[in-house]
């Protein structure tokens, strides 16, 4: 008599209702939570779209660095013996996924969208959602090659775990930037999110894997003289180089799809933690921890130009610049105290914003010295410095409520308008306008060249000597020496960046390149490389993870693993 049935009918606590998600608030949280897996939040810190260990030290960019029993999981990656068992691969195929996840929930709420959620907002959620879900798609495509792609039409229980990976998915990556670019408005009221024209560029780029040339080049004939920023800045390239990764320049023209992150925001989570242990290694600067991602030898010295200005050997091959006459002087084996004068030979410039070597200023924190290394034997004399944030700024960026201040405020670029440049003089080589592919490396090139951008000594001197010139008519005689020169530019521009080892599969080169890349690295580092070897035809894509394998029950016909594993 006290009560009805109905009282005992409890929403469950902790858990989104229906109604609470098809609100225009609840869809703006479900796209927010795909946005943030692009830091590999709840994953390691090797997982996300950064690809700094997928990407660079897989690419002969960086060594794993740090002392050899610290985070041991990332050794195989530097020395390609990697197999299925590694938690770093299921890390990463996990961490992709969950961002497929996160935007295949907004694409299957939307349909249930409250009545107050305009078109307009329907529209703008859905481009953001399958851009998002185009790019955990790429980096799974270039990461595992053959994939299962789900959809929003599949979940756990209704055909999820049951997709094979015996389809080529890159229309489907297609479909989803092209959806996006076609949905998406040019600007937003808030920069972090997708726009028309960053779909753009992750469309060309994909059409740029497939080979698929002529259509790149159109599309990037529109993104040069259309695209714009989120917040409404034309596409165009800052003028000094080292501004790209600086903290206090987020959201510039250059930058045409950032990571969004705060510092001391009530938690760490809000930061971002993927390049938290790629700092140097001292009580004294910035983050203090941990010296992973060491540039290699083989990526310094390629920074060396002629007394020209240009790079010594633009070969693919590693070539000129890897000898005893021309590599770089470094102080390996000399302690802090020990005297040591920074190498004279001429460099181009984006070598010091790059590589933190000794006798050369790192930043604001004074010059580089071998006292910031942990251990110079096992990763080397270098020290990374993009996106490592200035001693000026620590207390601003770097988040302090986590066990080191490496967590930080600095949004990662994962697309800039340079690299924009490069792929589409890439493109014009491919279909043979040579002079066009000369006029976009060299505007890349130019930027470079500019003094004011030098670092420099605390007298106001150049630190180093500098010496970059813009490309004759000559590097661009021919569509194979023209090929070779925009190929090494990216090389330079992008070091350190994520995309030299994706480069280096999609042109074909891997094999000659890394073998060439092993034996000179293993001259300077035995230990770090020891029975390091590249296998063609298997080291071009990572294993699928065994967990994902075994969660068949045994079934072989979902899952085909890749070769060689």
């Amino acid at each position: 008599m006290s009560c009805k049935d109905s009282f005992l009918d409890v929403a469950p606590t902790g858990q989104l209702q229906n109604a609470d998600i098809t609100t225009n608030a609840g869809l703006q949280g479900l796209v927010i939570s795909a946005y943030t897996q692009l830091n590999g939040r709840g994953f390691s810190q090797t997982a996300s779209p950064t690809n700094w260990v997928y990407g660079s030290i897989m690419g002969g960019d960086a060594n794993k660095g740090s002392d050899p029993s610290d985070f041991s999981a990332i050794t195989p990656f530097e020395t390609y013996l990697i197999n299925a068992s590694s938690a770093e691969v299921n890390s990463r195929w996990q961490a992709l996924y969950e961002g497929v996840s996160r935007a295949n929930s907004v694409l299957r709420t939307l349909p249930s969208a409250a009545s107050t959620v305009t078109a307009a907002s329907k529209q703008q959620f859905a481009g953001e959602a399958r851009f998002l879900r185009g790019l955990y798609y790429f980096d799974l495509k270039r990461t595992f090659n053959m994939v299962p792609y789900i959809d929003e039409t599949l979940d756990y229980g209704s055909g999820a775990t049951t997709v094979k990976n015996d389809v080529d998915i890159w229309p489907k990556i297609e479909a989803d930037f092209q959806f996006a670019y076609d949905n998406l408005a040019e600007t937003n009221s808030q920069a972090g999110r997708a726009n028309k024209w960053a779909a753009a560029t992750y469309l060309a780029r994909t059409y740029m894997y497939q080979k698929k040339f002529s259509d790149a080049k159109k599309l990037y004939d529109l993104i040069i003289a259309n695209g714009k920023t989120a917040n409404g800045k034309k596409y165009g390239l800052v003028s000094q180089y080292a501004q790209v990764f600086n903290s206090a320049n987020e959201n510039s023209e250059e930058a045409v799809f950032s990571t969004q992150n705060v510092a001391n925001a009530g938690s760490s989570d809000a930061a971002s933690g993927d390049l938290n242990l790629n700092y140097p290694y001292s009580a004294g600067i910035g983050a203090t921890c941990c010296d992973f991602f060491k540039p290699s030898f083989d990526a310094a010295n390629s920074f060396r130009t002629g007394a020209n200005g240009l790079p010594i050997d633009m070969a693919q091959a590693n070539g000129a610049y890897d000898n005893a006459t021309n590599e770089l002087k470094t102080d390996m084996g000399l302690l802090p105290a020990d005297a040591f004068t920074p190498d004279t030979k001429t460099v181009d410039p984006r070598l010091d914003h790059t590589v933190g070597r000794r006798g050369i200023p790192y930043l604001d924190y004074g010059n580089f010295t071998s006292a910031w290394t942990r251990n110079q034997g096992f990763g080397g004399p270098y020290s990374t410095k993009k996106y490592v944030f200035y001693l000026a700024q620590q207390g601003k960026v770097a988040d302090v409520s986590n066990w080191t201040k490496g967590w930080s405020a600095t949004n990662i670029v994962l697309m800039r308008y340079s690299d924009v440049l490069l792929m589409a003089a890439e493109a014009e080589v491919e279909v043979g306008s040579l002079s066009k592919a000369m006029e976009y490396v060299n505007l890349v090139r130019n930027r470079a060249a500019n003094p004011a951008g030098f670092v420099t000594t605390s007298d106001g001197k150049p630190a180093a000597n500098y010496v970059i010139s813009p490309y004759p008519a000559s590097a661009f005689s021919s569509q194979d020496v023209a090929r070779n020169t925009v190929r090494f530019e990216r090389k330079l521009e992008l070091s350190q960046e994520g995309q030299r080892f994706f480069d280096l599969v999609r042109w074909g080169i891997a094999a000659p390149t890394l073998t060439a890349f092993l034996t000179y690295e293993k001259t300077k580092l035995s230990n770090a490389y020891s029975g390091a070897v590249f296998t063609a035809g298997k080291n071009e894509y990572l294993p699928l993870p065994q967990t994902q394998l075994d969660l068949q029950n045994g079934s072989a016909a979902i899952l085909k693993q890749n070769p060689g594993y």
